[in-house]
């Protein structure tokens, strides 16, 4: 099997919604992608209890709450602008390729990597 990188439609630090599952209807924002699985790890979303041993950060160790990732296709956009949850269009302007909303055409913020 080849290692080709899945395309996702989402990055980090996009808004999104909860479309299925048992945190439907939810909102926010995705903190990592990880495209080869296909999965996503959004903001307050799929909470997980995790066993954490002692370490020098954590000295007493216990239960933690994190979030787990989940399948992207669980996920869509979602506009500011017009309150929705959307699919994405992308137009050539002068500056180069923008994400747009395909509802009400306005462009989505892009997320600059550092």
């Amino acid at each position: 099997m080849s290692a080709a990188k899945a395309k996702l439609h989402v990055k980090k630090g996009d808004m999104v919604m909860v479309i299925t599952g048992k945190d439907a209807g939810k909102k926010g924002k995705v903190l990592e992608v990880y495209p080869a699985k296909n999965r996503v790890v959004v903001e307050k979303v799929n909470i997980v209890k995790k066993h954490q041993k002692p370490s020098r950060s954590m000295p007493q160790g216990g239960i933690i709450d994190m979030e787990s990732p989940i399948h992207s296709s669980n996920v869509m956009l979602y506009c500011t602008d017009c309150n929705s949850v959307t699919r994405k269009s992308v137009k050539v302007t002068d500056e180069g390729k923008v994400r747009v909303c395909k509802k009400c055409g306005h462009t989505l913020p892009e997320n600059k990597k550092k």
